[in-house]
């Protein structure tokens, strides 16, 4: 199922179900965010738990954000939009209530990072479409660009994207509303790819991703088996090495995540400099997911270095490899 796209009038809710936005830079930049969207027009629900630190690298307590998600969701809000990532959102999932949302108008549910855990779980279970991108406190600038732009027009519609030239290997941290500082450019590395191809999207952080699997939120298997059409899956790291990226890309193929694919969009890892007993970044993908004889590309514009591309789960996309760039167009 698809959510209605935006209008101007829409009405986006807050929350946050991993981290909240208490301390600098995030304070600041959704202080000045949710003034940014009401000027679009937005009615905007700033959510309990929004500007809360409860001093466990979480907003509030798993229950009290699963809460506050389950009543947004149940709200007349068009959409819902994380105000950050983290690193424990994936304690809200028992208290998430998947049967209620099933029975439920869909509505949006746009995070990055951390929010994996219900960007994907809302698609593999409730088969809702999500979108991963910019969180709440990307929208502080005063002119969306690159990943904000590019989330903003896909809430209202716009189904063809590509990426960009060049991203951010060093942060300018100096000011909470510096611009990107776009200084390396950016090279795709392919295998396998010969011509255009096509698939369900699905996927996320790899970090979340694993610790999913296996578990009872795990429904990839039933999920793949539906999809006859073919996955295309998406996958970036954070905190992971390139030697846990090989473990957790093993865990996944074992997990038979991989049964109906048609090709990986791999981003690029905060350790994308790393190399450990002679294992990089792009041997620790293309060593296991090789095998597949599928298109894998690379160090595409996705990840914790930005700008990242905004991925739609659950909707069906057709992706191109032309010079050194990626296209995406989703055709629901």
């Amino acid at each position: 199922m698809q959510p209605k796209y935006l209008n101007s009038k829409s009405q986006i809710y807050l929350v946050a179900p991993s981290f909240g936005c208490a301390t600098s830079p995030y304070k600041e930049r959704l202080t000045k965010a949710i003034p940014r969207l009401e000027k679009l027009g937005h009615h905007i629900i700033v959510g309990k738990n929004c500007f809360l630190n409860l001093g466990t690298c979480a907003s509030n307590t798993p229950r009290e954000r699963a809460q506050e998600f389950m009543e947004a969701y149940q709200s007349s809000a068009d959409c819902i939009i994380s105000v950050g990532g983290g690193e424990m959102m994936t304690e809200i999932l028992d208290y998430i209530d998947f049967d209620l949302i099933k029975t439920l108008k869909p509505k949006w549910f746009v995070g990055f990072s951390d929010n994996t855990h219900l960007t994907f779980t809302l698609a593999t279970i409730c088969d809702i479409a999500t979108i991963y991108g910019s969180c709440a406190g990307g929208f502080h600038f005063k002119k969306f660009t690159y990943d904000v732009k590019d989330t903003y027009e896909m809430l209202l519609g716009k189904k063809e994207f590509k990426g960009y030239p060049k991203y951010e290997a060093v942060a300018d941290k100096s000011n909470p509303f510096n611009k990107y500082n776009l200084d390396t450019k950016k090279i795709i590395t392919a295998y396998n790819y010969q011509t255009a191809f096509s698939g369900t999207m699905i996927g996320g952080n790899l970090d979340c991703l694993q610790l999913i699997c296996g578990t009872k939120f795990d429904k990839m298997a039933e999920y793949s088996k539906a999809h006859t059409e073919g996955i295309i899956f998406y996958l970036e790291a954070c905190d992971l090495s390139v030697l846990s990226i090989k473990r957790a890309l093993i865990q996944l193929k074992r997990a038979n995540w991989f049964s109906n694919i048609k090709g990986f969009l791999i981003g690029r890892p905060l350790c994308i400099d790393q190399e450990l007993f002679g294992i990089d970044h792009i041997n620790a993908c293309v060593d296991v997911l090789n095998e597949f004889n599928v298109p894998i590309l690379l160090d595409i514009d996705l990840g914790h270095l930005a700008p990242s591309l905004p991925f739609k789960n659950n909707v069906y996309a057709t992706v191109a490899l032309e010079k050194n760039n990626i296209f995406i167009e989703y055709k629901e």
